[in-house]
Formats: C-alpha cells, sequence, structure tokens
C-alpha cells in the first residue's frame, strides 16, 4: 500500500513566544526521523507570507542543522498579525487587491504550492484564522491537514493546560525583575512598577511573581546594611481577574513604603484596563486596535496609569515602571519548555501524517490528555484562576488581601 504524498508548511504567527525557533526545528527534525522524503517549506513573516507566496525551503543542510534552533528565540521564519477574515485590513495593507477575498487567496497559494500539511505556531488568532481556512479549503474540495501547536506567553487558551512558551517567559521575567528591583537603592520612598505581560489573562503575572520570589528565597543577604530580603520583595500582584481596591491598598502601600522606604508592585498589562480605556475616552482620546479587534495596550499603558493612581497616595519621591515581556517573550526556550515542545511537536507530526487537524494540547476538559483539540474548542482569553492554593500562598506571603474575583470577558 502506497504512502500518501505529502508536502509541508510551517508559518509562525502573532507576538513572540520562547517556543518557536524551537518547535520550528522540532517539527523539522520530527519529519526527517519519520518521513525524510516529505518536502518542507516555511512560510515567511505568518500569512503575510502566505499571501504574498514568499517561503523558504528547508534544505538538507537546514535539515542536518535545524537542532541548533532550540538554542534561539525569536522565529526563524518570521511573524506578523495578519487575520485572513479580515478583508479591510489586509486590503489596507496591501496583501489582497480590491474585491479579493483572503481566504482564497490564501487558498490558492496553498493549492499552487501543493501544500497537504500547515502547521500553525501561534496563539488562539492564529489557530483560529487557520480554522477558517481549513474549512474554506474543505468547502472547495481541497483537502489540507491543518495541525497547531499553542504559542502564548499569556497562557490563556481554552482548552489548553499549558501553552508553549509561557513557563520560560515567567522565569525570563523574573530575572528581569531581579535587576530591576536593585533600582530601590537608587532614591528614598521609591516605586517600582514591573507591568507584565497578559491582556485578559494574569496567569504570567503570577508565575513570574511566583518564580522571582521562589528565587529570593534562597538569596543571602549581609545583615546590618539597609538591604535586606524586605527591599527586593514584591508588595503587591495586580492581574485583570481580580478587582482592586486603590484606596484600601494604598494605604496598605503607605505602611510599606513607609517601613521599607520602597514599594514594588507586579501588575499585568491588562489589568483595569477597562477603566483606563473609558477614562481615555471620556476625553476625546481615540484607543487604537489591532486587526483582530484588540486594543494595543502599549497605547493605554497600565503601567503608567498604577503609576499615577498610587505615587501620591503613599507618598513616592520617584516612580519608575519597567516592562519585561520583550526581554521575556524574546528568551530561547527552558529546559521544562522544550520537554513540553518535543512531546508537542512530535503528535503535531504524528497527526499530521495520520491527517488529524486540530490544535496539539492538553485536554483540560478530556483528562487533560495530549492530543489534536478540535478548532472549534479553541478560544482565547481563558482566565487565571486566581482560586488556585500557590496564588492565595502567593498573595498571603506579601501581605496582600486575597480580594474579589471579577468576570473576564472572553
Amino acid at each position: 500500500m502506497s504512502t500518501p504524498k505529502h508536502k509541508v508548511a510551517m508559518l509562525t504567527a502573532g507576538g513572540l513566544a520562547p517556543c518557536l525557533s524551537s518547535a520550528v526545528g522540532g517539527l523539522i527534525e520530527r519529519y526527517t526521523d519519520l518521513a525524510p522524503e516529505v518536502e518542507l517549506i516555511g512560510y515567511l513573516g505568518g500569512y503575510q507570507g502566505l499571501l504574498r507566496g514568499e517561503s523558504v525551503k528547508v534544505t538538507t543542510e537546514v535539515r542536518a542543522q535545524a537542532g541548533i534552533l532550540h538554542r534561539h528565540g525569536g522565529s526563524p521564519i518570521g511573524n506578523s498579525r495578519v487575520k485572513l477574515t479580515n478583508v479591510a485590513d489586509c486590503l489596507k495593507r496591501g496583501l489582497v487587491k480590491e474585491g479579493q477575498d483572503p481566504l482564497k487567496v490564501a487558498a490558492e497559494q496553498l493549492t499552487k504550492d501543493g501544500i497537504t500539511i500547515l502547521h500553525t505556531i501561534g496563539g488562539d488568532d492564529t489557530n483560529t484564522t487557520a480554522a477558517d481556512l481549513a474549512k474554506y479549503l474543505k468547502s472547495n474540495n481541497y483537502n489540507l491537514t491543518v495541525v497547531g501547536l499553542p504559542k502564548t506567553i499569556d497562557n490563556d487558551v481554552y482548552p489548553i493546560r499549558q501553552s508553549l512558551g509561557a513557563w520560560t517567559a515567567a522565569e525570563e521575567g523574573a530575572r528581569f525583575f531581579a535587576n530591576v528591583v536593585n533600582e530601590q537603592s537608587a532614591n528614598p520612598r521609591m516605586l517600582i512598577i514591573h507591568e507584565v505581560m497578559g491582556r485578559n489573562c494574569g496567569w504570567l503575572t503570577a508565575e513570574t511573581a511566583r518564580v522571582y520570589r521562589k528565587q529570593l528565597a534562597h538569596t543571602e543577604f549581609v545583615p546590618g546594611f539597609n538591604l535586606d530580603r524586605h527591599h527586593l520583595d514584591i508588595d503587591a500582584v495586580y492581574v485583570p481577574e481580580m478587582a482592586i481596591d486603590i484606596a484600601g491598598e494604598a494605604k496598605r502601600l503607605k505602611l510599606a513604603m513607609d517601613r521599607n522606604d520602597c514599594v514594588n508592585i507586579f501588575v499585568s498589562e491588562g489589568a483595569g484596563v477597562e477603566a483606563i480605556v473609558k477614562e481615555m475616552e471620556s476625553r476625546g482620546e481615540t484607543i487604537e486596535r489591532d486587526a483582530f479587534g484588540h486594543v494595543k495596550l502599549d497605547k493605554v499603558n497600565v503601567g503608567a496609569w498604577f503609576s499615577k493612581q498610587f505615587a501620591k497616595l503613599i507618598g513616592a519621591e520617584k516612580t519608575l515602571v519597567q516592562k519585561s515581556g520583550y526581554f521575556a517573550r524574546a528568551a530561547a526556550a527552558n529546559s521544562e519548555d522544550l520537554r513540553l515542545i518535543k512531546s508537542m511537536v512530535d503528535l503535531a507530526v504524528d497527526c499530521g501524517l495520520r491527517g488529524e487537524s486540530g490544535v496539539i494540547g492538553h485536554d483540560e476538559d478530556r483528562n487533560h490528555v495530549l492530543r489534536a483539540i478540535e478548532f472549534p474548542r479553541i478560544k482565547g482569553g481563558k482566565p487565571f484562576d486566581t482560586s488556585v492554593a500557590w496564588f492565595d500562598e502567593l498573595l498571603k506571603g506579601i501581605g496582600q488581601p486575597v480580594g474579589k474575583k471579577v468576570a473576564v470577558a472572553h
């Protein structure tokens, strides 16, 4: 019985995460091991490259050195934020011509290239866009197997237990803050705000804080100096899933400032966004959004807003807002993520070769089994479960009330 002839394409899309290079390298290695005769290409710049027909061939030399990619951050084939069903945006970018359907353009390119298996490495937007493409192709009698890999440092994709790159991003964010926090010694009554990525989900902020405090617990200090664990510890953690009592927190943090001469806050970039956007719109400001309709968080600047709220209330002499997102998301995968990447990549290739589409992940609704999860069940905006024991312990450890969980749109 003859084996079906395949040609495989890969693309990475959305923001960076510490898994893209490794996932691409892993796919190349796995196909080389299982089906060395299969031709591999990578579309450059995600769906933008697909629409433009821009790709790179995986040569014999690349196959032989694919393992090097596990040691790199970023993406070896480039990213973009393109939604194939957003015709106006694709037209504005010059990716399609007037009257063209981006889905049709992408489908025709895949057909022209002879692609039978497409691997999309990205978050919910990337993979749901892939689902739209697969559905379109099927309705037009072109069979394409689409197997996605879940990339997002927010760790907020339903129903996937753990997204690729999130563990590394938390570790890198903690390393980032370990240096930034020393600025507390540069000025009296210092307020330092560490803004962590996370639009709707506070998991990364909470996990970064947990990793940082775990590392801090093993740090040695010289007695008798005005530098101890209290100066480097975290005083507050704010995530989108919890209501924040600004007045109450200000009183608590004022005591910390008086005691330690500094206050250190971890905040998700999506915490309090709704209130900030309303405040901006009330001033007549236009809120910029991306192709997927998301508010551009760099224009909202959550860290600066919290700095403004607390500075006077706690008597800060100087404030410093630092964002670890770009530092953390561009790192190479750590050992924990590398193990997860390998297990997901191996299954992704197996599914591709047997024609099973879906997004690879530990399915929270199916006893956490690693499987190809059906595309219609994939969606973003999964909130962080603030009721987990380790988060309660984290908040109690820094003297912060557990607070009240708030509804998060998804």
